[in-house]
């Protein structure tokens, strides 16, 4: 059998081990430390905005304390984006919320501005106006951001920024991760930079972050015995695995332009074949190409594909399945316009990963040939 090809595999930099070499050689194995503060200061010049970081168990768990911090509660309804991974909704379930969904538009498969209007609506005519508002950067490619925020603006909700795919993507020459009222990233095992599981919280300023980790280190108050006056969790990341961050933060742009790479390469193997597409990038848009995505011409070629490469031993899979057509949100309000159902059908993520070899992405553009010549 040939090498496994992953879809987005983990990719070290070799300057994790020093950091976490230190937290054991300084005994800092608990959920702080110098490793976390370096590496909240790490993303924080990053992103190169005035923001404050808080470095969390996950990127779900900074959405959690989003919602929790703009005071969504039972009974209360949440705007999210149809099209994405079910980590951007399930938080709001677990506040007792509605999540009410809406669908994308075309030109960078996010949340569509006309049907959240349209949403948000309906939804006060409803008697139910929307707490919040989760936008997501759908596989690096920045959403509208500017139209979403006139709409927001307009009814006056917040937006949780979900950055969880797109660290190293901007909008105009602005970083994502910095647009939100509120906005998260994740460091998950196939994201662009790892910290093998882990997320973090991007507020506004230092009393949000304040509140954030106070919330994450199981709400103890302030006193010489354990008391707590609210509801805590325990969602700090460890010293440790902030260390393998801070040795991926190194690497961070390089693994931007890997990816960057291997979406160029993939568009030009395949400009002759009329069927397939790709999203482009509109003006002042800039995607860290976390998956390179590409489109067929129906559901049946794109089964055929997946199953193709899947013979080859090369992993892809389809597009997120929306939340609207999930068993475990079937109850919940949508506003649909067919995009991102049709996107499902027919899309199909490629190997992405920035340790993808000559020899592996040859691999897969040669599959794909294969399956197109036949």
């Amino acid at each position: 059998m040939k090498p496994k090809i992953w879809l987005s595999s983990p990719h070290m930099s070799g300057n994790e081990q020093s950091y976490i070499k230190e937290a054991f050689d300084t005994n800092w194995v608990a959920p702080l430390g110098p490793n976390v503060n370096g590496f909240e200061k790490d993303l924080q010049k990053f992103l190169n905005e005035d923001i404050h970081v808080g470095a969390l168990a996950s990127g779900t768990s900074a959405l959690h304390l989003c919602l929790i911090m703009l005071g969504v509660t039972h009974g209360d309804e949440v705007i999210c984006q149809s099209k994405t991974f079910s980590a951007s909704a399930n938080p709001i379930v677990y506040q007792g919320a509605t999540p009410v969904f809406v669908d994308s538009e075309r030109d960078t498969w996010n949340i569509c501005p006309e049907q959240l209007e349209i949403a948000i609506k309906d939804r006060i005519n409803k008697g139910k106006k929307p707490k919040a508002i989760i936008a997501v950067h759908l596989y690096g490619m920045p959403y509208k951001v500017n139209e979403v925020r006139k709409v927001a603006t307009t009814y006056n909700i917040p937006i949780i920024e979900d950055s969880a795919e797109s660290l190293g993507s901007h909008y105009h020459g602005q970083k994502c991760g910095t647009f939100g009222d509120l906005s998260i990233l994740s460091f998950n095992g196939n994201k662009i930079i790892t910290t093998s599981g882990g997320g973090a919280i991007v507020t506004k300023t230092e009393e949000q972050k304040k509140e954030a980790i106070f919330l994450a280190t199981q709400a103890r108050d302030d006193a010489p015995h354990y008391q707590h006056s609210h509801i805590g969790y325990n969602y700090r990341m460890s010293n440790i695995v902030a260390g393998i961050g801070r040795g991926q933060m190194t690497i961070v742009s390089s693994h931007v332009k890997n990816r960057r790479s291997n979406h160029a390469l993939y568009k030009e193997a395949f400009k002759s074949i009329d069927g397939i597409s790709f999203l482009t990038e509109p003006e002042g848009y800039f995607s860290n190409r976390w998956l390179s995505c590409i489109l067929l011409d129906s559901k049946d070629t794109r089964e055929g594909l997946r199953l193709a490469l899947e013979k080859e031993n090369i992993e892809s899979r389809p597009l997120w399945k929306p939340m609207h057509q999930q068993p475990v949100f079937s109850a919940s309000p949508s506003y649909l316009n067919g995009v991102s159902d049709d996107l499902f059908e027919r899309g199909l993520c490629l190997p992405s990963g920035s340790n993808l070899t000559d020899s592996e992405l040859d691999r897969v553009i040669s599959a794909i040939n294969l399956y197109f010549a036949l």
